[in-house]
């Protein structure tokens, strides 16, 4: 079986294969080719990853390339994971907004439209080489705004065989698991919404919802959820539990109140972080300097980047996460993206019991209230060759209501990338509820394509 990964110049390279490495007996790899357009930061990837392979005496090949055709050709599983236009595209998908009094992210909001635009066309041309060199593979999309590149490819491109991933509401089940004092297998999770906007309904084990009692042993510990900025209170007043991104749906006018106060979203502040970890990769490399160096490089720039998340959209409510003993045992054990990824390898292509992935997948029916071609994110079964989503049933009014504003604006923005339309852009953004109005949608999205330049479609 062959892996390969679009995009593997990030940053996230080394714990994919760490991730690998440590499940190699149990998924069955032949071959893992890691691919990307820039030549300087794969090489460096690939020197950050050498002292790992080495160690783990890997029972596949490994193949590093620029070359598309040549890292698709005969693909089982293709991960896409790139980023048009680097960190910084970020940066200008975050300030922008901030600008205009409107909330400044990667995913949520004017940048995850700007994201989209640019990424949606360089997907599908992706979509159309696996379709002559890879016809049976597995998509699996990593690449932001997941669920809305998802939905091109499976919606638009006509592609059957394509899921998106993300580690969100994994990590929601994880800490469950933690707290029950089980192992993730064995909780039955009901997760529903969108991409980076969805809610935790349900965790059972041996057939009892166990989340009631879970909410109760964190009231009397008298701490958070951990990984959620949102009081108890509020959580049991839903009757769910809100992924971490709803936070800019929940509490906007506080989100771009503490990015302003802080005079930087996101992105800006983990640029240095990133231009640090790629700065010092060269000097080991230009250098000769010891090997070993590399690993203490590395686990600085993870540390960073672990120690920031969320801390400026929240106004530093990140703090008060980590509470209770087991959110740094959680902390410590998550492996991402990757080991969501493997673990779904693993289901399938291993005859057994399967699992229970959430996944962004076509709706299917499995949300009353979305359309059947709209692609949620929910709770699914994975098993022998097939995935399919669980059904979830007609969420409660507010959620449902959120879903379907959103995905109107998803669609929106999907059908503006494709025909490369002006006007449907600025639609999608006007009918965002975090945007206000249409004059502040064309502002936006008219700075986009100045600051974007090449790297942002040619609207008409």
């Amino acid at each position: 079986m062959k892996l390969t990964f679009i995009g593997a110049g990030g940053a996230r390279t080394p714990l994919v294969i760490q991730s690998i490495l440590q499940r190699q007996h149990d998924v069955p790899i032949d071959e893992v080719c890691l691919m990307d357009i820039d030549s300087e930061r794969l090489d460096l990837m690939r020197m950050a990853s050498k002292q790992a392979l080495a160690a783990g005496q890997p029972s596949f090949r490994v193949s590093w390339t620029t070359d598309a055709r040549q890292a698709i050709e005969g693909s089982d599983f293709v991960v896409m994971t790139f980023r048009v236009g680097q960190m910084q595209s970020r940066v200008i998908d975050e300030q922008v907004p901030l600008k205009y009094g409107v909330l400044g992210q990667e995913t949520t909001g004017p940048g995850g439209c700007a994201m989209a635009l640019r990424t949606i066309p360089v997907l599908l041309e992706y979509v159309e080489l696996i379709r002559q060199l890879a016809p049976d593979a597995w998509l699996l999309n990593f690449a932001n705004p997941s669920g809305m590149l998802t939905e091109a490819v499976t919606r638009v491109a006509g592609f059957p065989r394509a899921v998106g991933i993300c580690d969100d509401p994994s990590a929601m089940v994880r800490v469950a698991a933690a707290f029950c004092g089980r192992e993730v297998g064995q909780l039955f999770p009901e997760y529903f919404g969108l991409n980076h906007l969805g809610w935790l309904r349900a965790v059972s084990v041996d057939g009892v919802d166990r989340l009631p009692s879970l909410l109760d042993e964190v009231r009397r510990a008298g701490g958070r959820v951990p990984g959620l900025p949102f009081d108890l209170d509020f959580i049991e007043m839903l009757g769910l539990v809100p992924g971490e991104y709803l936070f800019f749906y929940y509490y906007p006018k506080q989100s771009v109140e503490n990015l302003l106060r802080a005079g930087k979203s996101r992105a800006l502040q983990i640029l240095p972080f990133n231009e640090e970890l790629y700065a010092s990769l060269r000097r080991i490399r230009d250098e000769d300097a010891d090997p070993a160096q590399v690993d203490s490089v590395y686990r600085r720039y993870l540390q960073q980047r672990g120690e920031t998340y969320m801390t400026l959209e929240t106004g530093d409510k990140a703090s008060a996460w980590h509470q209770p003993e087991q959110a740094h045992q959680i902390a410590s054990a998550a492996e991402g993206y990757s080991g969501v990824a493997l673990d779904l390898i693993k289901s399938l292509t291993a005859e057994g019991a399967g699992s229970l992935p959430i996944l962004n997948v076509p709706n299917r029916g499995a949300v009353q209230g979305m359309a059947d071609d709209d692609v949620v994110e929910v709770t699914c079964v994975a098993r022998n060759g097939v995935i399919r989503p669980l059904a979830m049933g007609r969420p409660p009014d507010h959620a449902l209501a959120l879903m379907q504003a959103v995905k109107a604006y998803e669609r929106l923005v999907i059908q503006a990338a494709v025909e490369k339309s002006y006007r449907l852009a600025v639609k999608a953004l006007s009918l965002h509820p975090l945007v206000p109005s249409y004059e502040t949608a064309c502002a936006i999205l008219d700075d986009y394509i100045r600051q974007h330049g090449d790297y942002f479609p040619a609207l008409r």
